[in-house]
């Protein structure tokens, strides 16, 4: 493993000019910086974290917490952190993955170290118990998501409420005039998971200012849940004839119920939903969708830490407009 006293010995320096190089603290000539460089890149030096935290009041480590909750859907919880992990080593900093639900203990034992320099906090809940002590941390923080109240926060995410009226304004152009919107598992819900309500709110406000007739269902994200759902809803009068799909793993699962029952997709049955472009392009049938940008929120959230570091003025909210993608899933209402 290379060490400074060997930066130092190839570029004819001593250890400590080595140091002030990488830290900035004293000044050095010009031709010394290069010499010091130049041998940095030949032997492949990197300072550890606490070389570098000692050095430059840095450890160029990046938290990111994100608790594995129930109901959570992990794949796209990974897409997310591979996303910021990507934009972070562009930066030259490396990412601590935070999983456990530990709450206000969890940050607070991680924010009163050196071992992170800066936050990024997931799975944000409308009163998230969090949100005081993010408002007074003495770290930079970065939420990928939406509280009630963002006052005071830095906050990143898909316009959730946008992309569910997306859907819905697709559908109602089509003719259709009785739609469903199939959500996230109840405990999602049930903890008031931000982007969860927020779709609700928008599936629920466009369906109003179309004068469509509309239900709203909870579902856990089971093969098994999503047969069941779709026999109640083709059981329901009248039946939708349009369903947006918030539940990732029940896409095609309920694509397959619903043919079984003898609904035809899209032909009497048109699915429009908000997932990963990747997951609406590969089933059998594409799906209609709006996409979960993960690895622009990932990159962006990373981007604005940054600056925050840097103490360069960031914007409070950042809402990144839906783009919906038509595919062969949706088509105008039967007569």
């Amino acid at each position: 493993m290379v060490k400074i006293n060997d930066v130092a010995q190839h570029a004819g320096v001593s250890p400590s000019t080595v140091s002030y190089a990488l830290s900035g603290k004293r000044p050095i000539s010009e031709d010394t910086r290069r010499r010091i460089e130049e041998s940095i890149q030949i032997l492949g030096y990197r300072p550890h974290a606490g070389a570098r935290a000692l050095a430059g009041n840095r450890s160029n480590v990046l938290a990111l917490v994100v608790p594995l909750r129930s109901g959570i859907h992990v794949p796209i919880v990974m897409q997310f952190a591979v996303s910021v992990v990507t934009a972070a080593r562009e930066y030259d900093n490396d990412v601590l993955l935070l999983t456990q639900e530990e709450g206000v203990d969890g940050i607070r034992r991680v924010a009163d170290t050196a071992l992170v320099d800066a936050l990024i906090v997931m799975d944000i809940q409308l009163h998230d118990e969090r949100l005081p002590l993010l408002r007074t941390l003495h770290r930079p923080a970065v939420l990928v998501g939406y509280p009630a109240d963002p006052q005071g926060l830095t906050c990143i995410d898909l316009d959730f409420q946008a992309a569910a009226e997306s859907c819905v304004d697709h559908l109602a152009d089509l003719g259709h005039r009785t739609v469903a919107l199939i959500g996230s598992p109840p405990e999602v819900y049930a903890r008031e998971t931000g982007f969860a309500h927020r779709v609700s709110q928008g599936f629920t406000a466009a369906a109003g200012r179309h004068g469509l007739t509309a239900t709203s269902h909870p579902c856990a994200a089971t093969p098994a849940a999503a047969r069941e759902l779709a026999a109640a809803l083709v059981r329901q009068h009248p039946v939708p004839t349009a369903v947006v799909i918030h539940n990732e793993p029940l896409i095609q699962p309920l694509i397959d119920a619903f043919q079984a029952l003898g609904h035809r997709v899209p032909q009497d049955l048109s699915v429009t939903a908000i997932c990963p472009s990747e997951t609406a392009e590969h089933t059998t049938i594409p799906v209609t969708s709006v996409t979960v940008p993960a690895d622009e929120v990932g990159a962006r959230a990373v981007e604005l830490l940054m600056r925050k570091l840097n103490r360069t003025p960031v914007p409070d909210t950042t809402l990144l407009p839906p783009q919906l993608t038509v595919r062969a899933s949706t088509a105008p209402r039967a007569a």
